[in-house]
């Protein structure tokens, strides 16, 4: 078997024929892999090392992340918390010289094979910056080995001791059989992580979850009472003609900034971007059968919906002032507010779906949109979404929508709200 000397810190090969039985690494194959989350896998991994004796002070786990926004995630757990803490590390952070002079870089790329430094030797070698830190907390032993992915991609995992004498050659060589099996473990949660992020940054959070509950075959949904959001930006064919295409992307995104931004900062769910256009809801938590279909979900949903469109009109009066200051003209646009029925589900061919919501309310929605240019408004709020809101709303009377047979009553909000 292989085996890590104490003093070298060098793996050297070892005849033993005595049945070699881990009990952390059992644990981890009969019960860890039942852990939810990766936090909850690396507590108990650690509680139960130091119920077998093992003098562990600070387990620090550092894997890369699926994440937009983040590099990675650095998961630390300590014998005086108890509990293992994670914290997300942005894409910066791996060009700081902090990060670059640490043991988790010299792992994760492949410099050093395994890192150990004892601490409670005279003159302790000293080499990266948290040395000198865990030196100063008392710690005896430093050990920091890579977590290797089946992909091949390299993790990095990292032990301290605070026991006289640091880790035993016994201790460590166990851990080192565990590491291979915590890194197949965390590796699933990785999977599973990042799927449920593509998922949400994709589809949207709500949507997300569905769909990795397997709602992924056509026809698959279900009926909710909702509130309808659809919005267009004014003058963008125009745009689109005249302005280079980076330009016009980054005005799209900018505007997308403001309206999605708005939708999610208040709870509600983006389901498309069509063109310049947004398509979101704010679910009522009912269905369209009326089960649960309290007027106090309803408001609640109609207050958020409101409360988004009025962030979104800031949002887009703070953009156009950062426009005005760099000779740009102002960005107009459309935004409608309806309630109604519509089906939460699966459309398309089966090589191609999307999750989205279809019915009756998602097209008058766009069609009461349709109108904030005629009628020179840019928030218009059907009559449907007045009955459930118990707020003041302007009356703009009885206006024809396209497809719908009778003139329905539109509503915006007062002149001191807009």
């Amino acid at each position: 078997m292989t085996k890590l000397s104490k003093s070298t810190g060098q793996t050297v090969m070892q005849n033993d024929n005595i049945p070699h039985v881990n009990p952390v690494a059992e644990w981890l194959l009969d019960e860890g892999w039942t852990a939810t989350d990766s936090a909850t896998l690396i507590e108990g991994l650690a509680v139960r090392l130091v119920a077998q004796g093992v003098p562990l002070s600070r387990l620090v786990v550092f894997i890369h992340s699926q994440q937009p926004q983040a590099m990675a995630v650095r998961y630390t757990w300590s014998r005086d918390n108890g509990c293992a803490e994670s914290r997300s590390a942005l894409h910066s952070v791996v060009k700081t010289g902090t990060f670059r002079a640490s043991p988790v870089f010299a792992i994760i790329e492949g410099a050093k094979a395994v890192i150990r430094r004892r601490l409670d030797i005279p003159k302790p070698r000293l080499d990266y910056p948290i040395l000198k830190d865990l030196l100063a907390a008392g710690a005896t032993d430093y050990v920091a080995m890579p977590l290797v992915f089946s992909s091949g991609e390299t993790n990095a995992i990292t032990f301290a001791a605070d026991q006289p004498g640091g880790f035993t050659d016994v201790e460590l060589n166990r851990v080192r059989d565990l590491v291979r099996v915590l890194a197949r473990l965390l590796e699933i949660h990785v999977v599973r992580c990042a799927a449920k992020n593509i998922l949400n940054t994709y589809l949207g959070k709500h949507t997300g979850e569905r769909v990795l509950r397997g709602l992924i075959k056509r026809g698959d949904g279900e009926d909710i009472h909702a509130v309808i959001w659809f919005c267009d930006l004014r003058d963008s064919t125009a745009m689109a003609d005249t302005m280079p295409r980076a330009a016009f992307l980054g005005v799209l995104n900018d505007f997308f900034d403001c309206m999605a931004g708005a939708v999610l900062d208040h709870g509600g769910e983006v389901l498309r971007f069509i063109g310049d256009a947004t398509l979101a809801i704010f679910a009522t938590g009912t269905t369209s059968s009326g089960i649960n279909r309290g007027c106090c979900d309803t408001e609640t949903a109609c207050h958020a919906a409101l409360a988004a469109a009025k962030d979104a009109q800031a949002r887009m009066e703070t953009l156009n002032r950062s426009r005005a200051r760099t000779g740009g003209s102002p960005l107009r646009f459309g935004l409608a507010l309806h309630m109604g029925d519509v089906t939460y589900g699966n459309i398309g061919v089966p090589e191609r779906l999307e999750f989205t919501v279809i019915g009756a309310a998602a097209n008058e929605a766009a069609r009461l949109e349709g109108l904030c240019k005629t009628l020179d408004q840019p928030l218009l709020i059907s009559s449907a979404f007045e009955e459930c809101f118990p707020g003041e709303l302007i009356s703009l009377g009885f206006h024809s929508l396209r497809g719908v047979s009778a003139p329905v009553e539109i509503f915006t909000l007062p002149v001191d709200e807009a």
